[in-house]
C-alpha cells in the first residue's frame, strides 16, 4: 500500500479498494509513538500490511504495521 494522508490518530493507505484502509497510531509500532509521522510519510511504499478488521457495511478497513513478519 501507499500512505496517502496522515492524521493525528493514524495513516490512511491506498490498498487498492474504493476507499483507503486506516492505520490507526496504536497500530504503527510496538513501542508508544506521539504522532505517525514518527513512523510514516506521505507517499511512502509499504511493502507489508496486515488487515485487522474489515467493516463492509461502513466500507471501513482497518490496517496494522504490528507483529509484521517480512
Amino acid at each position: 500500500g501507499v500512505v496517502r494522508n496522515i492524521a493525528d490518530f493514524g495513516a490512511f493507505v491506498d490498498i487498492g479498494l474504493k476507499n483507503d484502509g486506516l492505520i490507526h497510531i496504536s497500530q504503527m509500532s510496538e513501542k508508544r509513538i506521539s504522532h505517525p509521522l514518527e513512523v510514516l510519510s506521505v507517499n511512502q511504499q509499504l511493502s507489508a500490511i496486515r488487515v485487522v478488521e474489515v467493516d463492509v457495511a461502513k466500507g471501513k478497513v482497518g490496517l496494522s504495521l504490528r507483529e509484521i513478519i517480512i
